[in-house]
């Protein structure tokens, strides 16, 4: 007879699953219970994955952003609650960031050829589009849970929905019994409990000028309870009349933004606010996006590396995170 009395102390190891969803690649590393159903969680994480793509992707033509989006003027909409939740939380960071992040930047994505219609055939002008952007337009009643279409509003949550299932996912693990979770989506990350030898999740932080041997300081960030996103201009870019353009749009413009920040990073309780907020600060730049998050005491570091060199700046907030 074989006794699984053994097993009782064998040391808990780190499992990892992975898999793609949101455009994108998804991986979570976790401790999970012994005989946990490793299949069943996987499941659980990918059907986490899809409802928020069900909700609130701009890229399938039958999700609840799209029926929005292509709803009559003075319609009203209920929402799903992590809907509701993710534009409600849009809507404020858009109020406090004073529009450098507008939910409501969906013409403009999909002008400059960032969105699922791809890019325009001819030339467009910035400022008509920008005409149709604006995040006071939209109306929520919140006993309700419902949302106005104004009328040729276009919702575009890509900045802040990466972040939300990175939530949603962590959330969906703690109630499947998993106490050690260290969740990816596309980049942004949070982390909670510890690994088996007693440590916090430890990431590197980006930031770098487009050479991968630069020689900037790497940041270590301990994810216990703690979020982390990242934006900036190395990711997406194309050609506009000749000239290379950031994928970073600022809504109050129209335009995309010509001094981006390489890298904007922001430490949060949660994936949401930390992926909105790093749009939003790096719209503002180094300067005004440090002095926005330093009086709201936002965990944030921006990296520009212009011209050969690298200046990095970090709020009082994010340096007390360092680990």
């Amino acid at each position: 007879m074989v006794s699984n009395v053994s097993n009782v102390d064998a040391p808990r190891a780190v499992d990892i699953l992975g898999g793609a969803s949101m455009g994108t690649s998804w991986s979570v590393k976790l401790v999970a219970p012994a005989h946990a159903d490793l299949h069943r969680v996987h499941a659980g994480i990918q059907a986490t994955l899809d409802r928020v793509v069900a909700q609130m992707s701009n890229w399938e033509a039958d999700s609840d952003l799209s029926r929005y989006n292509a709803s009559p003027a003075g319609s009203w909409h209920v929402l799903p609650e992590e809907f509701w939740t993710v534009l409600s939380c849009a809507l404020k960071v858009a109020h406090a960031s004073g529009g450098a992040y507008d939910p409501t930047i969906g013409p403009l994505v999909d002008a400059w050829g960032f969105g699922p219609a791809g890019r325009q055939a001819g030339a467009f002008s910035p400022d008509a589009v920008r005409a149709q952007v604006g995040w006071q337009r939209v109306v929520l009643d919140a006993d309700t849970r419902r949302a106005l279409q104004p009328g040729g509003t276009r919702l575009d949550l890509c900045a802040i929905a990466k972040g939300h299932a990175v939530d949603a996912v962590a959330a969906q693990l703690r109630a499947d019994g998993i106490d050690c979770a260290l969740v990816e989506v596309g980049g942004e990350l949070a982390g909670y409990g510890r690994k088996p030898d007693g440590s916090p999740w430890r990431v590197i932080v980006e930031g770098w000028s487009g050479d991968e041997d630069d020689a900037s300081e790497p940041r270590v960030l301990a994810l216990d309870a703690l979020a982390v996103a990242t934006s900036g201009d190395r990711w997406h870019r194309r050609s506009h009349e000749g000239r290379e353009v950031s994928h970073t749009l600022d809504p109050r413009t129209g335009r995309a933004v010509a001094d981006a920040p390489t890298a904007v990073t922001v430490a949060a309780p949660d994936a949401m606010h930390a992926d909105a907020w790093a749009t939003a600060l790096t719209v503002l730049g180094m300067r005004e996006g440090y002095e926005l998050a330093e009086a709201l005491g936002l965990a944030a570091r921006f990296v520009d590396a212009r011209d050969g060199d690298v200046v990095e700046r970090m709020t009082p907030a994010f340096e007390a995170l360092l680990a």
